[in-house]
Protein backbone atom coordinates (compact mmCIF):
# COMPACT_ATOMS: atom_id res chain seq x y z
CA UNK A 1 0.00 0.00 0.00
CA UNK A 2 1.35 3.43 -1.22
CA UNK A 3 0.70 5.89 1.38
CA UNK A 4 0.60 9.91 -0.55
CA UNK A 5 1.44 12.84 1.31
CA UNK A 6 -0.64 16.24 0.16
CA UNK A 7 0.46 19.21 1.47
CA UNK A 8 -1.66 21.56 3.39
CA UNK A 9 -3.30 24.04 1.31
CA UNK A 10 -2.76 27.69 2.35
CA UNK A 11 -6.51 28.06 2.92
CA UNK A 12 -6.26 25.52 5.26
CA UNK A 13 -3.26 26.92 7.55
CA UNK A 14 -4.63 29.91 7.61
CA UNK A 15 -8.20 28.78 8.74
CA UNK A 16 -6.39 26.82 11.45
CA UNK A 17 -4.02 30.19 12.64
CA UNK A 18 -7.63 31.97 12.74
CA UNK A 19 -8.93 28.93 15.01
CA UNK A 20 -5.95 28.99 17.16
CA UNK A 21 -6.86 32.88 17.93
CA UNK A 22 -10.21 32.57 17.90
CA UNK A 23 -9.85 29.48 21.09
CA UNK A 24 -6.85 31.93 22.53
CA UNK A 25 -9.21 34.61 22.57
CA UNK A 26 -12.36 32.82 24.06
CA UNK A 27 -9.91 31.31 26.78
CA UNK A 28 -8.85 35.34 27.94
CA UNK A 29 -12.47 36.53 27.86
CA UNK A 30 -13.38 33.31 29.92
CA UNK A 31 -10.26 33.33 32.33
CA UNK A 32 -10.64 37.55 32.91
CA UNK A 33 -14.70 37.14 33.20
CA UNK A 34 -14.57 34.23 35.84
CA UNK A 35 -11.61 36.23 37.71
CA UNK A 36 -13.44 39.77 37.40
CA UNK A 37 -16.45 37.87 38.99
CA UNK A 38 -14.80 36.89 41.86
CA UNK A 39 -13.29 40.10 42.57
CA UNK A 40 -16.48 41.44 42.72
CA UNK A 41 -17.47 38.44 44.89
CA UNK A 42 -14.76 39.41 47.41
CA UNK A 43 -15.22 42.91 47.33
CA UNK A 44 -18.81 42.37 48.32
CA UNK A 45 -18.11 40.37 51.16
CA UNK A 46 -15.03 41.96 52.62
CA UNK A 47 -17.43 45.56 52.00
CA UNK A 48 -20.29 43.87 54.62
CA UNK A 49 -17.73 42.48 56.93
CA UNK A 50 -16.33 44.17 59.92
CA UNK A 51 -17.34 45.12 63.67
CA UNK A 52 -20.90 46.86 62.42
CA UNK A 53 -23.05 44.15 61.02
CA UNK A 54 -23.78 45.07 57.28
CA UNK A 55 -25.43 42.39 54.83
CA UNK A 56 -24.15 41.90 51.44
CA UNK A 57 -27.20 42.77 50.28
CA UNK A 58 -27.37 45.52 52.19
CA UNK A 59 -24.14 46.72 50.61
CA UNK A 60 -25.70 46.15 47.30
CA UNK A 61 -28.31 48.91 48.17
CA UNK A 62 -26.18 51.32 49.51
CA UNK A 63 -24.88 51.61 45.80
CA UNK A 64 -27.89 51.57 44.51
CA UNK A 65 -29.22 54.13 47.09
CA UNK A 66 -26.28 56.22 45.33
CA UNK A 67 -28.02 56.17 41.85
CA UNK A 68 -31.48 56.55 43.30
CA UNK A 69 -32.52 52.65 43.86
CA UNK A 70 -33.30 50.80 47.11
CA UNK A 71 -33.51 46.98 47.10
CA UNK A 72 -33.50 45.79 51.36
CA UNK A 73 -33.35 48.61 54.24
CA UNK A 74 -30.47 49.82 55.96
CA UNK A 75 -29.58 52.27 58.51
CA UNK A 76 -27.47 55.46 57.76
CA UNK A 77 -24.85 54.64 60.34
CA UNK A 78 -24.13 51.24 58.11
CA UNK A 79 -24.16 53.31 54.89
CA UNK A 80 -21.70 56.14 57.02
CA UNK A 81 -19.28 53.18 57.58
CA UNK A 82 -19.30 51.58 54.03
CA UNK A 83 -18.74 54.55 52.27
CA UNK A 84 -16.49 56.29 54.24
CA UNK A 85 -14.76 53.65 55.96
CA UNK A 86 -15.06 49.82 53.95
CA UNK A 87 -14.94 51.24 50.39
CA UNK A 88 -11.89 53.45 50.49
CA UNK A 89 -10.14 50.39 52.35
CA UNK A 90 -11.21 47.56 49.43
CA UNK A 91 -10.70 50.05 47.00
CA UNK A 92 -7.03 50.73 47.84
CA UNK A 93 -6.71 46.93 48.64
CA UNK A 94 -7.73 46.41 44.75
CA UNK A 95 -5.29 49.02 43.30
CA UNK A 96 -2.54 47.70 45.22
CA UNK A 97 -3.10 43.98 44.77
CA UNK A 98 -3.05 44.80 40.92
CA UNK A 99 -0.04 46.98 40.86
CA UNK A 100 2.15 45.16 42.65
CA UNK A 101 0.66 41.93 40.76
CA UNK A 102 0.91 43.54 37.19
CA UNK A 103 4.66 44.82 38.19
CA UNK A 104 5.67 41.51 39.25
CA UNK A 105 4.49 39.77 36.37
CA UNK A 106 6.19 42.43 34.24
CA UNK A 107 9.47 42.47 35.98
CA UNK A 108 9.57 38.24 35.30
CA UNK A 109 9.02 38.94 31.85
CA UNK A 110 11.95 41.16 31.89
CA UNK A 111 14.15 39.33 33.83
CA UNK A 112 13.00 35.98 32.24
CA UNK A 113 12.54 34.21 35.56
CA UNK A 114 9.93 33.37 37.89
CA UNK A 115 11.45 34.44 40.78
CA UNK A 116 11.68 38.10 40.23
CA UNK A 117 9.68 39.56 42.71
CA UNK A 118 9.31 43.57 43.57
CA UNK A 119 10.14 42.52 47.18
CA UNK A 120 12.59 40.17 46.85
CA UNK A 121 14.75 42.26 44.17
CA UNK A 122 14.58 45.30 46.50
CA UNK A 123 11.65 47.85 45.24
CA UNK A 124 9.49 47.20 48.03
CA UNK A 125 12.34 48.07 50.53
CA UNK A 126 13.99 50.99 48.62
CA UNK A 127 10.39 52.85 48.23
CA UNK A 128 9.78 52.09 52.26
CA UNK A 129 13.23 53.70 52.78
CA UNK A 130 12.13 56.69 50.43
CA UNK A 131 9.04 56.96 52.23
CA UNK A 132 10.57 56.61 56.10
CA UNK A 133 12.96 59.43 55.09
CA UNK A 134 9.73 61.46 54.17
CA UNK A 135 8.13 61.13 57.50
CA UNK A 136 11.47 61.43 59.45
CA UNK A 137 12.95 63.86 57.42
CA UNK A 138 10.40 66.02 55.30
CA UNK A 139 10.46 68.91 57.60
CA UNK A 140 13.87 69.41 56.33
CA UNK A 141 12.31 69.59 52.75
CA UNK A 142 11.94 73.66 51.36
CA UNK A 143 8.52 74.65 52.04
CA UNK A 144 8.12 75.21 48.21
CA UNK A 145 8.96 71.97 47.30
CA UNK A 146 6.51 70.78 49.92
CA UNK A 147 3.48 73.12 48.49
CA UNK A 148 4.64 72.09 45.10
CA UNK A 149 4.23 68.48 45.28
CA UNK A 150 1.28 68.32 47.87
CA UNK A 151 -0.16 64.73 48.60
CA UNK A 152 1.66 63.39 45.51
CA UNK A 153 5.33 64.01 47.70
CA UNK A 154 5.40 60.87 49.43
CA UNK A 155 4.00 58.39 46.57
CA UNK A 156 7.04 60.68 44.71
CA UNK A 157 9.63 60.08 47.20
CA UNK A 158 8.59 56.19 47.09
CA UNK A 159 8.90 56.28 43.40
CA UNK A 160 12.42 57.58 43.36
CA UNK A 161 13.56 54.84 46.05
CA UNK A 162 11.91 51.64 44.12
CA UNK A 163 12.86 53.24 41.03
CA UNK A 164 16.89 53.27 42.14
CA UNK A 165 16.58 49.91 43.79
CA UNK A 166 15.59 48.60 40.28
CA UNK A 167 18.04 49.84 38.49
CA UNK A 168 20.78 48.93 40.47
CA UNK A 169 19.65 44.88 40.72
CA UNK A 170 19.05 45.15 36.87
CA UNK A 171 22.77 46.79 36.37
CA UNK A 172 24.04 43.89 38.57
CA UNK A 173 22.11 41.02 37.29
CA UNK A 174 22.26 41.61 33.38
CA UNK A 175 25.73 40.63 31.34
CA UNK A 176 26.78 39.40 28.38
CA UNK A 177 24.83 36.13 28.61
CA UNK A 178 21.73 37.60 30.09
CA UNK A 179 20.06 38.00 33.13
CA UNK A 180 21.43 35.55 36.24
CA UNK A 181 19.15 34.90 38.75
CA UNK A 182 21.64 34.04 41.07
CA UNK A 183 23.28 37.32 40.81
CA UNK A 184 19.66 38.55 41.18
CA UNK A 185 18.65 37.27 44.09
CA UNK A 186 22.46 38.64 45.78
CA UNK A 187 21.95 41.78 44.69
CA UNK A 188 18.42 42.03 45.77
CA UNK A 189 19.11 41.00 49.61
CA UNK A 190 22.00 43.29 49.43
CA UNK A 191 19.92 45.96 48.35
CA UNK A 192 17.31 44.69 51.09
CA UNK A 193 19.77 44.73 53.68
CA UNK A 194 21.65 48.08 52.71
CA UNK A 195 17.84 49.88 52.67
CA UNK A 196 17.08 47.94 56.24
CA UNK A 197 20.36 49.61 57.77
CA UNK A 198 19.31 52.91 56.25
CA UNK A 199 15.38 52.55 57.91
CA UNK A 200 17.24 51.47 60.84
CA UNK A 201 19.26 54.97 61.49
CA UNK A 202 16.18 56.98 60.62
CA UNK A 203 14.02 55.19 62.93
CA UNK A 204 16.93 56.26 65.71
CA UNK A 205 16.22 59.70 64.90
CA UNK A 206 12.41 59.49 64.91
CA UNK A 207 10.22 60.94 67.05
CA UNK A 208 7.50 58.74 69.35
CA UNK A 209 4.78 60.34 66.95
CA UNK A 210 6.69 59.03 63.48
CA UNK A 211 7.99 55.81 64.95
CA UNK A 212 4.26 54.68 65.08
CA UNK A 213 4.20 55.72 61.96
CA UNK A 214 7.60 53.85 60.53
CA UNK A 215 5.95 50.87 62.17
CA UNK A 216 3.00 51.07 59.58
CA UNK A 217 5.64 50.46 56.31
CA UNK A 218 7.32 47.69 58.39
CA UNK A 219 4.52 44.81 57.98
CA UNK A 220 1.85 46.25 55.57
CA UNK A 221 -1.35 47.41 56.17
CA UNK A 222 -4.34 49.17 54.07
CA UNK A 223 -6.33 50.08 57.42
CA UNK A 224 -5.27 53.85 56.79
CA UNK A 225 -7.50 54.04 53.72
CA UNK A 226 -9.02 57.36 53.07
CA UNK A 227 -10.74 58.62 49.89
CA UNK A 228 -7.55 61.29 49.74
CA UNK A 229 -5.31 58.88 50.18
CA UNK A 230 -6.37 57.05 47.44
CA UNK A 231 -6.77 60.27 45.12
CA UNK A 232 -2.70 60.46 46.03
CA UNK A 233 -2.05 57.34 43.82
CA UNK A 234 -4.74 56.00 42.20
CA UNK A 235 -2.86 57.80 39.25
CA UNK A 236 1.01 56.53 40.09
CA UNK A 237 -0.23 53.46 39.99
CA UNK A 238 -3.14 52.72 37.08
CA UNK A 239 -1.01 54.76 34.83
CA UNK A 240 1.99 52.41 35.03
CA UNK A 241 -0.21 49.48 35.22
CA UNK A 242 -2.04 50.51 32.12
CA UNK A 243 1.24 51.18 30.39
CA UNK A 244 2.98 47.72 30.80
CA UNK A 245 -0.44 46.11 30.03
CA UNK A 246 0.51 47.36 26.33
CA UNK A 247 3.80 46.00 26.15
CA UNK A 248 2.49 42.18 26.57
CA UNK A 249 3.33 41.55 22.93
CA UNK A 250 6.66 42.61 23.28
CA UNK A 251 7.29 40.54 26.58
CA UNK A 252 6.22 37.79 24.65
CA UNK A 253 8.89 37.74 22.35
CA UNK A 254 11.18 38.99 24.50
CA UNK A 255 10.51 35.27 25.97
CA UNK A 256 12.90 34.27 22.90
CA UNK A 257 15.58 36.52 23.99
CA UNK A 258 17.02 39.68 23.70
CA UNK A 259 18.72 39.25 20.63
CA UNK A 260 16.28 37.53 19.40
CA UNK A 261 13.55 39.82 19.99
CA UNK A 262 16.05 43.14 18.92
CA UNK A 263 15.97 41.15 14.76
CA UNK A 264 12.30 41.54 15.19
CA UNK A 265 12.32 45.16 15.34
CA UNK A 266 11.72 45.53 19.39
CA UNK A 267 13.11 48.42 21.04
CA UNK A 268 14.57 46.57 23.92
CA UNK A 269 16.29 49.26 25.71
CA UNK A 270 13.15 51.25 25.61
CA UNK A 271 11.28 48.79 26.71
CA UNK A 272 13.65 47.77 29.68
CA UNK A 273 13.28 51.61 31.14
CA UNK A 274 9.50 51.74 30.41
CA UNK A 275 8.99 48.01 32.56
CA UNK A 276 11.69 49.32 34.87
CA UNK A 277 10.12 52.71 35.46
CA UNK A 278 6.69 51.49 35.74
CA UNK A 279 7.17 49.03 38.10
CA UNK A 280 8.97 51.58 40.61
CA UNK A 281 6.41 53.83 40.11
CA UNK A 282 3.85 51.42 40.99
CA UNK A 283 5.44 49.64 43.77
CA UNK A 284 6.36 53.02 44.93
CA UNK A 285 3.09 54.38 45.28
CA UNK A 286 1.69 51.00 46.68
CA UNK A 287 4.21 50.93 49.03
CA UNK A 288 3.34 54.78 49.97
CA UNK A 289 -0.09 53.90 51.30
CA UNK A 290 0.22 50.33 52.48
CA UNK A 291 3.68 49.74 53.57
CA UNK A 292 5.77 46.55 52.72
CA UNK A 293 3.42 43.89 51.44
CA UNK A 294 5.62 40.67 50.22
CA UNK A 295 5.08 37.80 47.18
CA UNK A 296 1.87 39.08 46.02
CA UNK A 297 3.94 39.75 42.80
CA UNK A 298 5.90 36.73 42.56
CA UNK A 299 2.41 34.00 43.75
CA UNK A 300 0.28 36.01 41.39
CA UNK A 301 1.89 35.70 37.93
CA UNK A 302 2.98 32.25 38.75
CA UNK A 303 0.07 31.02 39.75
CA UNK A 304 -1.53 31.86 36.39
CA UNK A 305 1.62 31.07 34.39
CA UNK A 306 1.31 27.24 35.68
CA UNK A 307 -2.44 27.20 34.95
CA UNK A 308 -2.55 29.17 31.56
CA UNK A 309 0.87 29.13 30.17
CA UNK A 310 3.58 32.20 29.69
CA UNK A 311 1.38 34.33 27.45
CA UNK A 312 1.30 37.80 28.68
CA UNK A 313 -1.62 38.97 26.56
CA UNK A 314 -3.67 37.16 29.17
CA UNK A 315 -0.89 36.84 31.97
CA UNK A 316 -0.84 40.66 32.68
CA UNK A 317 -4.55 41.93 33.20
CA UNK A 318 -5.02 38.30 35.03
CA UNK A 319 -2.33 39.21 37.36
CA UNK A 320 -4.10 42.40 38.06
CA UNK A 321 -7.57 40.22 38.79
CA UNK A 322 -6.05 37.95 41.10
CA UNK A 323 -3.74 40.09 42.93
CA UNK A 324 -6.55 42.29 43.17
CA UNK A 325 -8.66 39.38 44.83
CA UNK A 326 -5.57 38.22 46.68
CA UNK A 327 -4.88 41.09 48.69
CA UNK A 328 -8.65 42.16 49.51
CA UNK A 329 -8.77 38.14 51.02
CA UNK A 330 -5.66 38.39 52.82
CA UNK A 331 -7.38 41.97 54.26
CA UNK A 332 -10.54 40.37 54.90
CA UNK A 333 -8.93 37.61 57.14
CA UNK A 334 -6.22 40.44 58.79
CA UNK A 335 -9.25 42.32 60.36
CA UNK A 336 -11.37 39.26 60.84
CA UNK A 337 -9.67 36.37 62.28
CA UNK A 338 -8.53 38.02 65.70
CA UNK A 339 -11.54 40.72 65.83
CA UNK A 340 -11.06 43.15 67.19
CA UNK A 341 -7.53 43.11 66.43
CA UNK A 342 -6.17 43.17 63.25
CA UNK A 343 -3.07 41.27 61.92
CA UNK A 344 -1.00 43.70 59.61
CA UNK A 345 -1.58 42.34 55.56
CA UNK A 346 2.02 41.60 55.28
CA UNK A 347 2.10 38.76 58.20
CA UNK A 348 -0.60 37.13 55.69
CA UNK A 349 0.77 37.49 52.85
CA UNK A 350 4.24 36.48 53.78
CA UNK A 351 2.62 33.60 55.45
CA UNK A 352 1.29 32.72 52.08
CA UNK A 353 4.23 33.62 50.00
CA UNK A 354 7.76 32.25 51.40
CA UNK A 355 6.24 28.30 51.40
CA UNK A 356 5.53 29.43 47.53
CA UNK A 357 8.89 30.60 47.05
CA UNK A 358 10.77 27.80 49.05
CA UNK A 359 8.53 25.61 46.39
CA UNK A 360 9.56 27.17 43.23
CA UNK A 361 13.28 27.55 44.25
CA UNK A 362 13.24 23.18 45.06
CA UNK A 363 10.50 22.97 41.61
CA UNK A 364 13.65 24.50 39.71
CA UNK A 365 16.03 22.76 40.76
CA UNK A 366 14.57 19.94 39.72
CA UNK A 367 14.25 21.38 36.28
CA UNK A 368 18.20 22.14 36.50
CA UNK A 369 18.70 18.53 37.29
Amino acid sequence: MIFKIVPRSDSAAGTDSIDAVARHHLRSVIVLSALGFVLVLIAILSIASGALEVSPGQVVSIFGDLAGLQFSPFAERQAAVVLAIRVPRVLLDILVGAGLAVSGAALQGLFRNPLADPGLIGVSSGAALAAVFVIVLGATVPPSVTELLGMFMLPLAAFGGGFAATVVVYRFSAGARGVSVATMLLAGIAINAFAGSLTGLLIFTATDAQLRSITFWSMGSTGGATWRSIGSVAILIILPVFLILRTSRALNVLLLGESEAGHLGFPIERLKRRIVACAAMSVGAAVSVSGIIGFVGLVCPHLLRLAFGPDHRLLLPGSALLGAILLMTADLFARTIVTPAELPIGIVTALLGAPFFLYLLIRQRQVQL
